[in-house]
């Protein structure tokens, strides 16, 4: 996790003034790493610390905070009753626009209670730019150090339908995803696009697979077989990281057969995953995108990713 800089921009944007409260420190067991953080307002709030008594003190200490910043000191077990036996550090900041704007760079690097930056935090900063490599997020002789939050891996849906919709239902809330939805025109998508979505209609879909990322992950899934495989073929010619096609054994076969015949050898269509999902959960939207999902996450996933980046 880092510094989630956009939710930060839009909660604001919307609310006016906000509070973050970020996870600084922690010793022994904790329901959250360091790092994780929640956007706290008057009525509302999003992300989490790790829910809970924490999770509820934390927000409603936030609600009436006038400090534009403080850190607080919480034994989960003697003092909130919790089970994990630890101790957290939690760093409460209020953001305005003006506050907003003052935050620059990469790293978000700011005092938690005054005071000029220690050498400590300046050589770190200065490694982090040096080796290109985000310093984890930490509480550092008085300073609270975080990399800007920047996705990792880029997802691109192709479809708006009802699995297209249910998947990104459950896909855009996961702080890793950015997600470009595609689907042949405006209509095809719901009024509301979460954020860190990017739709886009195009009447001709498969011309945009040449500015998909090489290393991009794609679920496709249109309305269309005619378009779902133009879309693997190209996609086979642009190369990626993970391509699944929603569809039956026998669109399978009939796809390899197809795609074949344009040219592509049996080892390369292999790379596309057809069916995608579990099966065994069922045909409705939202179970497909469950299991999709799940196959996405899946660490063996990560490893196959991995060797076919390296081969």
């Amino acid at each position: 996790m880092g510094f989630d800089l956009e939710a930060l921009r839009e909660a604001v944007e919307i609310h006016g003034q906000v509070t973050r409260v970020v996870i600084a420190a922690l010793r022994g067991s904790s329901p959250r790493e360091v790092g994780a953080a929640m956007l706290v307002w008057r009525d509302g709030q999003s992300g989490t610390v790790g829910g809970g008594t924490l999770e509820y003190q934390a927000a409603e200490a936030a609600r009436g905070q006038t400090a534009p910043r403080q850190l607080s000191h919480h034994a989960l077990g003697p003092d909130l009753g919790q089970c994990c036996g630890g101790a957290v550090t939690l760093l409460s900041e209020v953001y305005d626009a003006e506050a907003l704007a003052a935050l620059e760079g990469d790293v978000i690097a700011r005092p938690t209670a005054g005071g000029g930056m220690p050498l400590s935090v300046k050589r770190l900063l200065a490694q982090a730019r040096g080796q290109g490599v985000p310093p984890e997020p930490q509480l550092i002789d008085g300073w609270m150090i975080e990399p800007v939050h920047k996705p990792a891996r880029n997802l691109w849906i192709w479809g708006a339908g009802h699995v297209g919709r249910a998947l990104v239902d459950v896909l855009s809330p996961l702080p890793d995803l950015a997600i470009t939805w595609v689907d042949t025109g405006p209509e095809r998508f719901p009024a509301d696009i979460p954020a860190g979505v990017t739709a886009i209609p195009a009447a001709k879909p498969v011309e945009l697979v040449p500015y998909a990322p090489r290393d991009a992950e794609h679920l496709v899934l249109t309305y269309s077989h005619t378009l779902d495989l133009e879309l693997c073929n190209r996609l086979l010619g642009h190369d990626f990281r993970f391509a699944g096609l929603i569809g039956s054994a026998t669109k399978w076969a009939r796809f390899r057969s197809r795609l074949k015949a344009l040219g592509h050898t049996p080892g390369r269509i292999g790379r596309i995953t057809c069916p995608i999902g579990d099966p065994s959960l069922g045909k409705h939207p939202q179970m497909i995108a469950v299991g999709v999902a799940a196959q996405l996450l899946r660490p063996a996933l990560t490893e196959t990713r991995k060797k076919d980046l390296s081969a």
